[in-house]
């Protein structure tokens, strides 16, 4: 289930991190609030008047993929439904597989691509541009783009300035959620620098409760890990070079990102279940476990984006009650926010899949998933009201108020080979460094193959 390609962009989002400090204690209210001008939004729940025409297409049957998998992929499928609703298609959800440029590879060489894909990397959008796979979107999904999205957004989905691509999804990769009752009976506050954050894992695992539940069984969780240490440690600039990989994976900036993160990985008693329970681990259950248990869970945080609500569902928690959520800490000068996202690509020059990316590019659509949490869009006509609760209603007023102020997850931005492939590239090299996170070195050696050979310099 990869959250989150050619597209250089992560989100400095200051915003945001504003907003995550000031939603700490903050809970749900359930209903309606006043937008600027006034009037109520809607709350959440509610149905809106439908703010966009979508054509009749009684008989047409659709195919959808995406590697959206569980709650995620269950709220999806509800915005398929009023999609069926709206214009008589049926639509089937078509779960795909990392690397998702290989999945739909596998189809299209068999005669049956999928109208429409959702690609969680720039990269994946590229590769179905030069592989001639994507088509152009049509003008009315144009049209919802340009009144619905800032050029920044609608920039990410084209190609060579032709627009392929309706990014329906964005995610805060920069956020460290974290079970209230478990900090509560350490004594410990939300950290703000990686100091800190070190000094409060500490107590965390005296106190008899891991500090962090790492999925490092999905090599994703992992990438994310090191950009967000790298961003704020190395800088922007740096940043850019290594997703371009203008400097090589043995530059000295990488080699003090890794020494870093080490200091975390390496303590054992940090760890949930330490190094071999947290290789062990995939995403959902690094979530689920730190929120269950009462005030003595597998492990006090977790660290992920703002779909992390989703997971935090499955269980009894409370977000803004039991489950709270801080930026991820500064390690240089700036804390980082790493953003990413899923853009929506018609594969089939259909009058179907035209419809839907019209949708997906609607505020009608968003709204149906954001009432659902875990998700966030970048969709500027986005009721507010839509959101189940305040952190999740700061977090996507933040993304908005950013407007084209931001950069995209470095692995995404990558070729597939190197950061978008389960067992193989920077997802592996990052889970043999959590299993050693000693060898900094061998590390960065095996980086830099691997990045050297996908790019092809």
């Amino acid at each position: 289930m990869r959250k989150h390609g050619t597209g250089r962009t992560t989100l400095t989002w200051a915003a945001i991190a504003a907003a995550g400090a000031l939603v700490l204690g903050a809970c749900g209210d359930g209903g309606g609030s006043k937008a600027k001008d006034g009037a109520s939004e809607a709350p959440q729940g509610g149905t809106a008047s439908p703010q966009v025409q979508l054509p009749k297409l009684p008989g047409e049957k659709l195919e959808v993929a995406a590697v959206w998998t569980g709650p995620e992929q269950a709220n999806f499928t509800k915005v398929l439904k009023e999609f069926e609703k709206r214009t008589g298609a049926t639509v089937t959800f078509i779960p795909a597989q990392d690397p998702i440029v290989t999945f739909l590879g596998t189809k299209i060489a068999g005669g049956a691509p999928p109208d429409v894909a959702l690609l969680p990397q720039v990269g994946a959008l590229a590769s179905a541009v030069q592989n001639k796979w994507a088509q152009p979107v049509g003008p009315d999904a144009q049209a919802q783009l340009d009144a619905n999205y800032s050029a920044g957004w609608k920039k990410l989905g084209a190609v060579d300035g032709t627009q392929y691509g309706v990014y329906y999804k964005a995610a805060n990769k920069s956020l460290i959620w974290y079970n209230a009752k478990a900090f509560e009976a350490a004594g410990v506050k939300p950290p703000k620098t990686w100091k800190e954050l070190l000094t409060a894992a500490d107590t965390l695992s005296a106190s008899g409760t891991p500090a962090v539940s790492v999925a490092g069984a999905d090599g994703w969780t992992l990438t994310d890990w090191f950009e967000n240490v790298y961003l704020s440690q190395a800088g922007p600039e740096k940043y850019d070079q290594l997703a371009k990989h203008q400097i090589k994976w043995t530059d000295d900036s990488v080699k003090q990102a890794l020494t870093t993160l080490a200091e975390l990985f390496g303590r054992r008693d940090f760890l949930a279940g330490g190094p071999s329970g947290a290789l062990a681990t995939e995403f959902p259950k690094s979530v689920t476990q730190t929120f269950t248990g009462g005030d003595r869970p597998a492990a006090a945080m977790v660290y992920e984006g703002d779909f992390v609500a989703v997971n935090i569902a499955q269980t009894e928690a409370k977000v803004g009650k039991d489950a709270l959520v801080f930026p991820f800490p500064a390690v240089g000068a700036k804390a980082p926010v790493v953003s990413g996202g899923d853009v929506a690509v018609a594969l089939k020059p259909s009058k179907g899949a035209q419809a839907l990316l019209t949708f997906l590019a609607s505020a009608d659509a968003a709204e149906i998933q954001a009432r659902e949490g875990g998700f966030v869009s970048p969709n500027r006509a986005v009721n507010p009201g839509a959101y189940p609760n305040d952190i999740q209603r700061d977090i996507a007023k933040a993304l908005i108020a950013a407007g084209d102020d931001f950069r995209f997850d470095m692995s995404d931005q990558a070729p597939s080979a190197f950061g978008g492939t389960p067992g193989a590239g920077e997802w592996k090299a990052l889970q043999d460094f959590l299993a050693n996170p000693s060898d900094v070195a061998g590390t960065q050696a095996k980086l830099e193959a691997d990045a050297a050979k996908a790019y092809g310099n």
